[in-house]
């Protein structure tokens, strides 16, 4: 079972700095919590999201720092959430990786199975019926598979692929410099999601940007997400 801080950890619904307008195409959005690709809609637009990604490496930091990795619906424009990632945190001299699932307002719940970081993941989260939602995270690298199914009942208004700096006692974290993460195979409503680039998303935090998505590939289902120089 990975280890966790005391303080509890929590993602949250994107903290935006700027609005979509104010920013233009050449960035889509900027959020002092969220970087990476979403998407959004009218009410009940998205029942099914999913990608695989790279567990990142985590840089060694004189204070605690925190960052996630996930795909989810709701938490943009709206304060309802439905996610599952990983976390990769460095606090009191030690990194810490490991793979979890949320549903807002509850805080994130830790999934008992090993993360490392080159791990290969991959997430989906698709609507059932009667107001059930599965939740899975396989490691491709290592063979497991988790699945929870849950009562969920937000907007279904938008669809994500974030990098975060979840929030850590009552405050949104300083974000873990990271090496690069990779996002591929990511659908929506089990399609190409045919990003843009004007649905990206860049963290700003203290003024400065830490964390900036690349465009999207060719085919419009995959990036980078790149921080702060190492």
């Amino acid at each position: 079972m990975p280890k966790i801080s005391r303080n509890i950890r929590l993602q949250r619904p994107c903290k935006f700095v700027r609005s979509d307008k104010a920013q233009g195409s050449a960035v889509g959005w900027t959020s002092s919590n969220w970087s990476g690709y979403a998407q959004s809609g009218r009410k009940g637009a998205y029942n099914r999201v999913s990608a695989n990604w790279t567990v990142p490496s985590v840089i060694p930091s004189a204070q605690p720092v925190y960052s996630s990795a996930w795909v989810g619906i709701d938490g943009y424009n709206n304060t309802s959430l439905i996610q599952t990632g990983t976390a990769h945190d460095f606090a009191n001299g030690v990194a810490n990786y490991y793979a979890w699932w949320e549903i807002l307002p509850a805080a994130e719940t830790v999934i008992p199975y090993a993360v490392h970081p080159g791990d290969r993941m991959r997430a989906v989260i698709a609507k059932l019926n009667h107001g059930k939602w599965s939740i899975s995270l396989r490691n491709l690298t290592r063979g497991w598979r988790f699945r929870t199914v849950q009562a969920y009942k937000g907007p279904q208004t938008s669809a994500e692929w974030i990098v975060e700096a979840p929030q850590v006692g009552g405050s949104i974290s300083t974000l873990a410099r990271l090496t690069p993460v990779v996002f591929s195979c990511c659908r929506v409503n089990g399609r190409n999601p045919r990003l843009k680039l004007s649905q990206r998303g860049i963290m700003i935090q203290n003024g400065k940007k830490v964390s900036i998505p690349t465009r999207p590939n060719r085919a419009g289902d995959a990036f980078l997400v790149k921080g702060r120089r190492l």
